[in-house]
């Protein structure tokens, strides 16, 4: 039997902030405006075909999945073949926009292992949940939504299987 070999990218995207609204509009998006899973893997395809074109993307078509996506820390795991993760890789740099919004792309970590891409996204699920209590001034040690949503990233990230 022929075991295959991933790498697995876990990716921060950051949004950009929209030029032509107003804060008071952010602040007030609904809940829906929120991107899925489903419409960064069509983003990829999308960046991949454009920079790749249609041999790119046939060769990382077969094996690209988004494992996971948060959409609190704006965080993904993106499996792709061991051979073609290059390929990958850049069309992850290269993509500029999902579903109309722009965000720009930073490639956090890359491992052999989903297990080594799990601790790296909970560290970095820690990381940015500290920026965000930062930025309100709040102590590490005050109870909060956050730390309800680091415990269920949590047991989310580990539940994640090959």
């Amino acid at each position: 039997m022929v075991r295959f070999k991933n790498r697995w990218l876990l990716v921060e995207l950051i949004p950009c902030p929209s030029t032509s609204t107003t804060s008071a509009l952010d602040a007030s998006a609904p809940e829906g405006s929120a991107i899925e899973s489903k419409n960064i893997w069509s983003a990829l395809k999308q960046s991949v075909i454009a920079n790749f074109g249609d041999v790119g993307w046939g060769a990382v078509s077969s094996s690209l999945t988004i494992k996971y996506y948060s959409p609190t820390t704006n965080v993904c795991i993106i499996r792709v073949a061991r051979d073609h993760h290059q390929t990958a890789w850049a069309g992850v740099t290269l993509l500029t926009s999902i579903e109309g919004r722009k965000y720009v792309p930073n490639v956090v970590h890359v491992s052999g292992t989903i297990k080594q891409a799990q601790l790296a996204a909970i560290a970095h699920n820690r990381e940015v949940i500290a920026r965000y209590r930062a930025n309100r001034l709040q102590a590490a040690a005050y109870q909060d939504s956050y730390e309800e949503f680091l415990q269920q990233s949590t047991q989310v990230l580990e539940a994640l299987q090959d």
